[in-house]
């Protein structure tokens, strides 16, 4: 048998596991996207989307935000791991990986109980004189609860590729004269740059997508794209077209965010 057929033959899974799975539910939003409830073609789904110019907006600041915020704690986290022995980075790697074992709805959740008007921290303000402060059903409650429930995806990936920077290249630089900020952005950060990319979209896609986050921790006023979608389809309106085209624009959405996290790794290797 030719290598050509061969090769085709045991690729034979992958490609019915993505035509069955990628490719046919991806043909069915667009369908729907740009149809109406009678079958029939119609650009209007996709024109109606202007309404939500506002909710759209929110969704990408949010979670630029909270990814940023990811990026910024987990670097330093990432780096210390590393640099740790082999046995306190698995331990730490468990402790990391704790909360992730609890269920995603749980953790939230306890969040609610924790920033609510008569909750643990107002409490504990409450000892010193201070508040209570009004932190549950804002964007600063549903920021925080995205970086609570993300911030593995961002430090795993980080820690992956900054364990394997060799000790001797940032020994290197310091000894030719390069101070701490020089190697943080000469050498650590170049190095790591697979890892933010990979940590950037693992934690951008499912902060802009979520829904639970934003019902439970920003309430009716925070709505973000994820909650209109899952409105058109769980909801009393259940117009299974809108919230299609909503999904395609989620979907493009995402693609442009990522083309453009691309392009700026390109860049930087290209520099290096």
């Amino acid at each position: 048998m030719p290598m050509k057929k061969k090769t085709v033959w045991a690729a034979s899974p992958y490609l019915v596991w993505m035509a069955v799975f990628i490719a046919a539910p991806l043909a069915i939003v667009l369908y729907f996207a740009f149809t109406d409830k009678a079958g029939r073609f119609t650009l209007a789904n996709i024109m109606g989307l202007g309404a939500y110019t506002t909710v759209f907006s929110r969704s990408i600041v949010l979670a630029a935000v909270a990814t940023a915020v990811c990026l910024v704690i987990a670097f330093p986290i990432s780096y210390l791991l590393s640099r740790m022995r082999p046995a306190r980075q698995r331990m730490m790697q468990m402790l990391l990986m704790l909360p992730m074992w609890m269920n995603f709805l749980l953790r939230t959740y306890a969040w609610m109980s924790l920033l609510e008007l008569n909750g643990l921290i107002n409490r504990f303000l409450g000892l010193f004189g201070i508040g209570p402060l009004h932190m549950i059903n804002t964007s600063g409650a549903v920021v925080l609860g995205m970086v609570y429930n993300y911030l593995p995806y961002m430090i795993l990936p980080l820690y992956t590729i900054m364990v394997k920077i060799d000790g001797s290249v940032i020994e290197a630089a310091q000894d030719l004269g390069a101070n701490a900020f020089m190697v943080l952005t000469r050498v650590l950060i170049p190095l790591s740059m697979p890892g933010i990319t990979t940590g950037i979209t693992m934690v951008f896609v499912p902060s802009i997508s979520t829904f639970i986050i934003s019902r439970m921790l920003g309430g009716g006023s925070n709505l973000l794209i994820g909650d209109l979608i899952e409105l058109q389809f769980l909801g009393n309106s259940y117009n299974y077209n809108l919230g299609s085209a909503m999904s395609v624009m989620l979907m493009v959405i995402v693609l442009l965010c990522m083309s453009f996290t691309t392009a700026d790794t390109e860049e930087m290797e290209a520099m290096v």
